[in-house]
């Protein structure tokens, strides 16, 4: 990326910061200065000012869990094309889940190579292979720097959950745990309602969450110090139980949830195979008031690519997921900050700020001599089908659709650019 300076763009630096306008200047893919500083720098250089009053620069977002399940060879998903991808998107962190090929419940098991300044914290494995028959060596897996301990797609026995808990071996570190129950699901992959019944798809009903949440809120209670992570509520009923809950404990919602429900999409359309189930309108309006309140504490893209192959597979037999990080940002802008009203700052706090808290990281900030920088332009419109930076993953959603709102550069990534000047 060639030297840029910005005039006037939105700016927003942390937590603690409001909004505001400021003079950018952008340098070999760092923020080297703001405001005077700025345009006195770009001066000096003989830089004209690039009008930038429709941008916002703000801090890398951050995804608590997503799953990548052989870094290299595979026809979904490589480590290079998730990195890739995934920084295109505005990502400057993403934590991966313990799923693979390898299992990572053994300490040998949790060396990636590092990737740059772009940061891929690893979740280890709750329990050997995430069986729910044996613990992993929690202590072992913190010490060769697990961000944390995750389980696999559903509650394991409670016996076993209160005695890894007990044991308190995670250091402090974050326990993820997905309440959910899949004898009582039913088979089913949709929540009851009115809509699903009309679509004809395999009901799940809400007990399949709520009762294992019920456990989980009982053992966290008894076992404050524990550091429960909640992962992927999707129903309103959740969101009573939490509510009720005399503490608030950390929960994650996939950003599928926030956008899809029953009602919302055509019966061939990608996104009907999650794990936990699509909910209706009702699950989803009280999802995002949830998160609005800061009952959910963050937005996991939680990308779970399959390959062309087994995406042919009838949807009742190929694995549940949705894949793609790049939708996220631009789809819950126009969601959220267009359509409910928020605050680019609430944004930032369910993609950003809450989910580095949720992993027990520190907040993004923009500082100068940082990469760590995202400039988005709410109003670009592009086609998914024509994205050079794609995920290689076939299960994506929005093929043929055009969407409003790009990340158009990248401290992370210097060569991209997707601005309409030089």
């Amino acid at each position: 990326m060639r030297p840029r300076l910005l005039q006037q763009v939105q700016i927003l630096e942390g937590p603690a910061s409001p909004l505001r306008r400021e003079d950018v200047l952008l340098e070999q893919g760092r923020l080297a200065a703001i405001g005077p500083a700025a345009l006195a720098r770009g001066q000096a250089l003989g830089m004209a000012p690039q009008p930038a009053a429709g941008l916002l620069l703000a801090p890398a977002l951050v995804d608590p869990h997503s799953m990548l399940e052989q870094p290299y060879g595979a026809a979904a998903e490589t480590l290079d094309s998730l990195v890739r991808s995934a920084t295109a998107a505005g990502y400057g962190t993403v934590a991966l889940l313990p799923r693979g090929r390898s299992w990572r419940d053994r300490p040998e098991r949790l060396q990636l190579p590092a990737m740059g300044p772009f940061r891929l914290p690893l979740w280890a494995s709750f329990s050997l292979g995430g069986d729910g028959v044996e613990l992993a060596p929690h202590a072992d897996l913190i010490a060769a720097g697990a961000i944390g301990l995750a389980e696999n797609d559903n509650l394991p026995p409670l016996a076993l959950l209160e005695r890894g808990l007990r044991l308190a071996e995670a250091g402090g570190r974050p326990v993820l745990l997905a309440p959910r129950d899949p004898s009582l699901s039913r088979g089913g992959f949709v929540r009851e309602g009115v809509e699903a019944l009309r679509a004809g798809w395999p009901l799940d009903p809400d007990l399949s969450e709520t009762l294992p949440l019920q456990s989980l809120l009982a053992l966290e209670a008894d076992l404050p110090a524990s550091e429960i992570r909640l992962c992927n509520l999707s129903t309103a009923a959740a969101m009573e139980l939490l509510r009720n809950h005399p503490r608030r404990v950390p929960a994650s919602v996939c950003w599928w949830h926030l956008v899809g429900d029953s009602s919302r999409l055509d019966p061939v359309d990608e996104g009907w195979r999650l794990l936990p189930a699509l909910g209706g309108p009702a699950d989803r309006r009280a999802l995002v008031a949830a998160l609005a309140e800061g009952l959910l504490s963050a937005v996991a893209v939680h990308h779970v690519p399959l390959d062309a192959e087994e995406r042919l597979l009838p949807i009742d037999q190929r694995r549940p997921g949705l894949a793609g990080h790049r939708f996220v940002l631009p789809v819950l802008w126009q969601e959220l900050v267009v359509g409910a009203g928020w605050s680019v700052a609430a944004l930032w706090e369910a993609l950003c700020w809450g989910p580095a808290r949720f992993l027990g990281l520190a907040e993004e900030t923009l500082q100068p001599g940082s990469d760590r920088w995202i400039l988005f332009d709410p109003a670009m419109a592009w086609e998914p089908r024509a994205d050079a930076e794609a995920s290689l993953a076939a299960n994506q959603p929005y093929g043929g659709a055009t969407l409003t709102g790009q990340v158009l550069a990248t401290g992370l990534l210097p060569e991209l650019w997707r601005g309409r000047g030089p």
